[in-house]
């Protein structure tokens, strides 16, 4: 009778093995003393991306070069593009433009001669936190492409391990945080409301993912959870009490590191 009141799962336990399976997949190659002694919890903070002085695309480059940094990677070599413009929506007062294309937030390509190039809308220069989880997700598909064999499920999950793989890195706050916004948009002769998604993953699997994180590198979670939207500190805390006491943080901490790169 008592078990109508438990709280729902976060996620579906399919949901949960897949993320599960993913840090393993991360672990197994990119795990060791990278992961357990270097990573860190990147924070929105000055601390990490200190406030710079100059134009848009300086500050991309700057903000680009830390989560590299960051990341682990800061002699990875690679190429940052800033993409055209989006097309502006509003067309007339009071008339908007609807299912109008837009650029994506970022995009990653290798050509032939495995040189390496990330784009990044110019919107992104208006949101810090979404233009570092852009990078961080880009990234993210940098270094899971260099894996002898694919994520779980294939390679038609990429995306969204490359997501996981965010924040694997350090990088969970602000995947989390920008997984969607809501927001008023005003001027003189027009106003109105824009919702967004960034990445791939929901809100709540974004939370589960920084949980892992957290619990497998001994952070407690409350360092993170001031620093969250409200949405990701209930996600946040629902997810920390699932995995208190739960046997799969010991399982990921014995995966067998074996190392991509030598």
């Amino acid at each position: 009778m008592l078990s109508i009141f438990r709280k729902k799962p976060l996620l579906s336990g399919e949901d949960q093995d897949f993320q599960h399976a993913c840090f393993a997949w991360l672990l197994k190659h990119f795990g060791g003393s990278d992961f357990y002694e270097e990573a860190q919890l990147i924070l929105p903070t000055k601390d990490f991306f200190p406030s710079r002085v100059g134009s848009p695309e300086e500050a991309a480059l700057a903000t680009f070069d830390q989560v590299k940094k960051f990341a682990g990677m800061e002699k990875w070599p690679c190429t940052l593009v800033v993409q055209e413009e989006d097309p502006n929506l509003v067309v007339a007062p009071t008339l908007v433009m609807q299912n109008a294309e837009h650029n994506p937030a970022g995009t990653f390509a290798t050509n032939e001669k495995n040189e390496v190039t990330i784009t990044y809308n110019p919107r992104l220069s208006e949101d810090p936190v979404q233009m570092v989880a852009t990078f961080a997700h880009e990234l993210s598909h940098y270094l899971t492409a260099t894996t002898p064999e694919p994520p779980p499920g294939g390679w038609d999950n990429w995306e969204f391990a490359t997501d996981i793989c965010a924040s694997f890195l350090g990088f969970g706050i602000f995947v989390a945080n920008s997984a969607f916004s809501f927001s008023q948009h005003t001027s003189v002769d027009s106003q109105g409301w824009r919702s967004s998604r960034s990445g791939y993953l929901t809100e709540a699997e974004h939370s589960y993912a920084l949980a892992l994180f957290l619990n497998l590198k001994d952070i407690p979670f409350v360092k993170a959870l001031e620093h969250c939207d409200t949405n990701i500190k209930s996600n946040l805390k629902h997810a920390q009490k699932e995995l208190d006491g739960n046997p799969i943080i010991n399982e990921l901490r014995n995966v067998e590191y074996q190392p991509t790169h030598s």
